[in-house]
């Protein structure tokens, strides 16, 4: 059983990445997300997601300077947008990406959408950013079966995390069981549906069980499908809160009832028809 903060899941390249984060999407540059991230830092987090079009790393930057972990001791992520997509612009605004977090290097540098035409262009600027030892690990988000078989055909390098939208009204096992198999760790962002299953009669009535709260209950189901989970809050007690989630462990029965509330239901676009900032 995962039992703290520190925990972490082995991607097949050896890399360690912790089972829990934060997410900073929506979370405004400034103040918002400079004391977003200085707080999870240092209330035990060690990992940080951005992307570039959350227009947020030079704040998330700041903020991991001023919790003064050391920068070894954290694995943080950002994300090539989709506007950036293609050879020379992916290595141009990975360099940019860095800079802006103020950075050396990123643990894990993720494809944000597949789009239609140029993830694999993308896929091999990320190959090169891997095998150049710019980047610690390289991945993609929000890539169903079938882009990540296309993607595989092709690739050198398998990708270590697929991070997709995943909560128990998208559990997308097909999807889970294909990563497990090819050894891709599975990601979850808006792991609560952006709040709308905190009212979930199921999920409250296990969550009262165990003493729990229903944030609580959702994120430990991640955990235990060996799903990473990044929940996003701006709130400190909120941020330590979601973190307390390794005292206790949902049983089968339970684990089976939140699969049971699956409706394939998104709260974000379907990556097949995600369009925005694409220019192919």
């Amino acid at each position: 059983m995962l039992t703290s903060l520190k925990d972490t899941t082995t991607l097949h390249n050896g890399v360690e990445m912790p089972w829990f984060g934060l997410g900073v999407f929506k979370v405004k540059e400034g103040s918002e997300v400079i004391e977003s991230v200085k707080a999870a830092i240092t209330n035990g987090y060690k990992s940080i997601d951005t992307a570039a079009i959350y227009q947020n790393e030079e704040g998330v930057g700041q903020g991991i300077r001023e919790a003064g972990v050391p920068r070894e001791e954290l694995f943080i992520t950002s994300k090539v947008w989709n506007s950036d997509q293609g050879y020379e612009s992916t290595l141009k605004a990975y360099e940019t990406s860095l800079k802006k977090l103020g950075l050396d290097y990123l643990d894990l540098y993720l494809i944000h959408w597949p789009g239609k035409t140029k993830y694999k262009e993308t896929w091999k600027a990320l190959e090169k950013l891997y095998k150049d030892g710019r980047v610690r690990a390289i991945g993609v988000s929000n890539f169903k079966v079938h882009h990540l078989e296309d993607l595989l055909k092709d690739a050198e390098i398998k990708p270590m995390v697929n991070q997709v939208e995943y909560h128990p009204h998208l559990a997308q096992k097909e999807l889970l069981a294909f990563c497990q198999k090819e050894g891709i760790q599975l990601e979850a962002w808006s792991p609560l549906k952006q709040g709308q299953l905190l009212n979930d009669p199921v999920i409250t009535e296990i969550a009262a069980k165990y003493g729990k709260s229903a944030a609580q209950v959702i994120l430990r189901w991640d955990l235990q499908n060996k799903v990473v989970t990044i929940p996003k809050s701006i709130k400190e007690q909120r941020i330590i809160e979601n973190a307390n989630i390794f005292d206790f462990e949902l049983s089968l029965e339970d684990m089976e009832k939140i699969d049971g509330l699956n409706k394939d239901e998104r709260v974000g676009s379907d990556p097949d028809e995600m369009s925005v900032g694409f220019t192919e």
